[in-house]
């Protein structure tokens, strides 16, 4: 498709996909707590219980960088 291979779809897709789905979920975070009216504790809450994923798939990217250099 337009002289990519599967692979580097693939790349496009997990790198600037996810990416972009991670930054939006990080927006309904932030809405939820402006909503619900959390203040800065409950704000910080929400930030680290349900971003504990996203935070999870960026280690998992720089320790695959740094340990297998790609």
């Amino acid at each position: 498709m337009f002289g990519f291979d599967e692979e580097q779809i693939a790349w496009f897709g997990l790198t600037f996909g996810v990416t972009a789905f991670m930054l939006y979920m990080l927006f309904i975070v932030l809405q939820l707590a402006r909503e619900s009216k959390a203040g800065k504790f409950g704000t910080f809450v929400l930030l680290l219980v349900l971003g504990f994923g996203m935070i999870g798939f960026a280690a998992k990217g720089l320790i695959k960088f740094f340990i297998g250099g790609e």
